[in-house]
């Protein structure tokens, strides 16, 4: 497990991951989690509207961090690859505190379609945040959406490499999936040109 913070948060963190693992999710109560830290459901309350935010405690502040490493980012830098530094950047300082639990927190949103859900939010969350921050850099709107989508993917396909090697650089991680991309992207043959047939 890794070394929570000796806090309310990080106490209700602790206890709802050991808990979602040992009896699974769906099985776990906002009381079970509050007991278990030792803490009131009030308490539990003041810290997160519900259990499955729980799961999802870093995200403000992962997205938080992309943006200010994006707005820091020079504007003469190409749009996908400020982007890929931001979210390298961000990732690199925001994921480390949940290094030990990477692949077990993947694991449990694997395991449960109500996380899963939440899971897709968080992302076209952060998808939207950073396009908002493309076109504020002069992207056109359509272009600045796409941009962050394919941002977005690269980053959580990163993410997935990083849970099953949790001592894998992410900046390489991060690098070598956007290679695979531009590979891929590259590759693709043109559509062929629609002939008449009179």
């Amino acid at each position: 497990m890794a070394r929570w913070q000796p806090d309310g948060t990080g106490r209700l963190q602790h206890a709802a991951v050991t808990l979602f693992l040992e009896r699974g999710y769906a099985n776990v109560s906002v009381a079970d989690i509050a007991d278990r830290a030792g803490l009131t459901k009030r308490t539990f309350f003041n810290h997160f509207p519900d259990k499955r935010e729980v799961v999802f405690a870093g995200a403000p502040a992962l997205v938080a961090s992309i943006l200010d490493h994006l707005d820091r980012v020079d504007e003469d830098v190409d749009a996908l690859d400020a982007c890929v530094m931001a979210l390298t950047q961000a990732g690199e300082a925001e994921l480390s505190a949940y290094r030990e639990v990477a692949h077990l927190r993947s694991a449990l949103i694997a395991s449960s379609s109500e996380l899963q859900e939440r899971d897709l939010i968080k992302r076209a969350a952060m998808t939207s945040a950073i396009a908002e921050a493309l076109a504020r850099r002069g992207l056109a709107d359509r272009q600045a959406t796409l941009t962050a989508q394919v941002a977005v993917t690269i980053f959580t396909t990163a993410y997935q490499d990083w849970t099953e090697q949790p001592d894998a650089d992410f900046e390489t991680l991060m690098q070598h999936v956007l290679d695979d991309l531009r590979r891929s992207v590259n590759g693709l043959a043109p559509a062929p040109a629609a002939t008449s047939s009179r």
